[in-house]
């Protein structure tokens, strides 16, 4: 696999800007934990929502009940699909996605009264949003020539410990939707916001495309990016296995030596601008630079 030259449709990226990610990264945690069928939640969906019509994409929602398995009570649940079309809007979009719920449990609370409580999700959910949502700023500003969509999935984070089925749960019913045929390929976003930032890759995403894989981290190389690390770490069961077995070609980054996942401790204070905007480049390089875009082999 090489990547290609830029070809004519190809852009200069605009600047990505961590600050004001990480500005809607707080925003996200001011709502409170955004635990799907509470106010907090609905708060937040409607900021997502306004904040991706107001920079001019179509916003579409996926909107599904299940049944929690550990209350029997009917939960609600809303994927949300942001659209940018580029020149030629028949052309295979590129898929960004992250799950934009928070746990609705502390797994490692620094008190014991906090065990069940949901977590902030200041890493583990805001920060791939965070990316996703200044990524829309940036295609309002300098329309991109590719297509695009940005897909924030409900859900991922639901299951208890163990109870793999309850997991993914936004994804699930994406990738069920019979849109498979829309995407050249997909990257998924979660817990890229670490002040110390280190993006392995990915055991799943290596076994399920490692065509993108390599393509990523190929671009990492090309900007210069530290965070990318060019080796297997991790095995992570996300929203990305979901989407690989609906037929999407999806790839995680994910910085899993978070000291705080799924902890009360997942607070802002923990993530970084800097780290934000390392993810952000390098998703802008490769919204603007579709000739370079990998085929599957």
């Amino acid at each position: 696999l090489c990547l290609c030259a830029c070809g004519s449709h190809d852009m200069h990226p605009p600047d990505f800007d961590g600050t004001a990610a990480m500005g809607v990264l707080q925003k996200q945690v001011a709502f409170g934990p955004r635990v799907p069928g509470t106010d907090p939640w609905v708060q937040c969906r409607r900021y997502l929502m306004d904040q991706l019509k107001e920079y001019g994409l179509s916003v579409d929602s996926q909107s599904f009940t299940f049944v929690d398995p550990y209350s029997g009570r009917t939960v609600p649940l809303v994927n949300i699909i942001a659209s940018y079309r580029g020149a030629d809007s028949t052309d295979k979009a590129l898929l960004l996605a992250a799950h934009w719920d928070s746990r609705p449990r502390t797994d490692y609370p620094s008190k014991a009264a906090l065990a069940d409580q949901p977590i902030p999700g200041a890493n583990d959910g805001a920060s791939g949003v965070a990316v996703l949502i200044e990524l829309a700023r940036l295609f309002h500003e300098t329309p991109p020539p590719a297509n695009v969509d940005l897909v924030f999935l409900d859900g991922e984070d639901w299951g208890k410990s163990g109870d793999e089925q309850h997991y993914l749960l936004g994804a699930r019913k994406f990738a069920a939707s019979g849109l498979s045929d829309r995407y050249r390929f997909g990257i998924l976003l979660d817990m890229i916001g670490d002040a110390d930032l280190r993006i392995y890759r990915e055991g799943l995403s290596e076994q399920y495309v490692k065509f993108v894989n390599d393509y990523v981290w190929q671009s990492a190389a090309r900007l210069g990016l530290p965070a990318f690390v060019d080796s297997v770490k991790h095995t992570v069961l996300d929203d990305h296995v979901a989407l690989n077995i609906g037929g999407i070609p999806t790839v995680d980054l994910i910085d899993f030596d978070y000291p705080y996942w799924h902890s009360d401790r997942d607070t802002p204070d923990k993530c970084s601008a800097k780290s934000l905007a390392q993810v952000g480049r390098l998703l802008a390089y490769i919204v603007y630079h579709p000739s370079t875009w990998p085929d599957k082999p």
